[in-house]
């Protein structure tokens, strides 16, 4: 509660020499609060990480190759360590326990926050500077910045080296008072998202899949899942909005990361409106690399499936999530097959309600602890049990519910994602800000009254 506005105050007032030192002073302290335990490692990969960039940078042919390769496979060597490793051994124990073999001793270990954000931001430096799309960094410190900048660190957008590079050498023409006062009503706007809206919806949909299968009927099993399908975007696109507002409070501008997902008409579609960061990374380091529509018919397919089963896999190390990641591959196969020809015969609205639906399902994929539990709540949707079940929605939750829906969407709406787009920009006129003012004050009043009389509740993507 206190470190933003300390860390805001100071860096308005600090000469422009110290703004960059101080933003990264600010950002190992806020890091090192939430896993001290981890910091030296995280500071001891950037290190080694600039150096072997820059050398790869002076190097030419098969030097500049595997200098970079060496780069690639030591983030994605930690990032598989800490967050891969418990899987992996408590699966080998399963195959073990089951024929009969002594299990492997092991100590789990302990997850970094953030590590799957950093990890493909510090990937990004790499290829960018190795394509020549731009130079590298010339100080160590400047590159620690763009990977520990504390704003979108934890759970992104993922922001490219090539996008924010002028803007970590110098951004003295982005820091303005017009971007500061946008930047605040992005950030508290994001405040409320997560505060009134996600907060609240999680309050139910923690207690519905904390339930027994037998305890609940199938309409409480929609109303869960659809809850849940709120809560993470609101949550989520939430993270995104505090975070790129309080980069263009500090003079950077961070790409955007929703854009009305839950409007979408196809998977496809979906996947270019949800995390939009995370699919262009996917997209521009992994499934272009791999041939992109260069390919065969059936290769194509065949690397869409793959690519969605990585994402999956990223998004956590358990089965529900790699399932996750296949199920949505699997839709974007069936798009290019036929689905798109069928949703263009039947039109607009059917075509958002059965990919809402689509969401939907593998929503109850992404948010249970096990696929067991993954097949009990699907069973429970579908089971056309509308016995009493004795759980009571209040007059709150269906006000939040009512709003989610709405929010989620009226971007359907002819000329609504235009005014988003124009209500987020930069370059306010003086009324115009002073309106944007107010309104963020009350936001950020309301919100704070609610953090205060509520619990902690993390953002959802702080365990990726």
């Amino acid at each position: 509660m206190y470190f933003l506005p300390a860390f805001l105050i100071i860096y308005f007032i600090v000469g422009k020499r110290l703004k960059n030192p101080f933003a990264l002073l600010a950002s190992i302290i806020f890091y090192a609060w939430g896993a001290p335990d981890f910091i030296f490692i995280v500071l001891g990969s950037i290190i080694i990480d600039f150096y072997l960039v820059k050398e790869m940078n002076k190097s030419s042919g098969r030097k500049k190759k595997l200098l970079t390769a060496v780069s690639v496979m030591l983030n994605v060597g930690l990032l598989a360590y800490f967050k891969y490793a418990n899987f992996f051994v408590e699966n080998i124990n399963e195959l073990f326990a089951a024929i009969g073999v002594e299990q492997i001793k092991w100590t789990a270990v302990a997850l970094p926050i953030g590590i799957s954000f950093f990890t493909f931001q510090k990937m990004t430096y790499a290829v960018d500077v190795y394509r020549g799309v731009y130079h590298p960094l010339k100080k160590p410190a400047d590159f620690a910045l763009y990977i520990l900048m504390f704003p979108q660190l934890i759970a992104g957008p993922i922001v490219r080296f090539n996008e924010i590079a002028n803007q970590i050498e110098d951004r003295s023409w982005n820091e303005n008072n017009n971007n500061r006062l946008t930047g605040f009503f992005r950030f508290t706007v994001g405040l409320a998202k997560k505060v009134l809206i996600a907060n609240v919806l999680g309050e139910q949909v923690d207690l519905i899949f904390g339930l027994e299968q037998v305890e609940f009927n199938t309409a409480t099993a929609w109303i869960g899942i659809v809850a849940y399908a709120f809560q993470i975007y609101f949550d989520f696109s939430g993270y995104s909005d505090m975070a790129i507002g309080i980069g263009r409070m500090i003079g950077f501008d961070f790409p955007e990361n929703f854009n009305n997902p839950y409007i979408s008409r196809n998977i496809t579609e979906f996947w270019r409106r949800w995390h939009i960061t995370l699919g262009r990374w996917m997209r521009d380091y992994l499934y272009i690399p791999l041939g992109g529509n260069r390919v065969s018919t059936m290769r194509l397919y065949f690397n869409l499936w793959v690519v969605f089963l990585i994402s999956g896999l990223w998004h956590g190390a358990a089965w529900n999530f790699v399932i996750w990641g296949a199920f949505h591959g699997l839709f974007l196969v069936m798009d290019k097959l036929f689905l798109l020809k069928f949703y263009d015969k039947i039109g607009k609205v059917p075509s958002i309600v059965i990919t809402f639906f689509i969401t939907l399902i593998g929503w109850v994929l992404f948010r249970v602890e096990n696929m067991g539990q993954a097949g009990d709540y699907l069973h429970n949707m579908f089971n056309m049990d509308f016995g009493f079940d004795g759980i009571y929605f209040d007059k709150k939750f269906w006000f939040i519910m009512s709003a989610a829906v709405f929010f989620s969407f009226y971007g359907g709406f002819r000329k609504v994602e235009k005014w988003q787009m124009k209500l987020f920009e930069k370059n306010k006129k003086s009324g115009t800000l002073i309106i944007f003012f107010m309104i963020s004050v009350m936001l950020f009043i309301i919100s704070l009254g609610y953090i205060t009389s509520s619990g902690f509740n993390p953002f959802i993507y702080f365990r990726f």
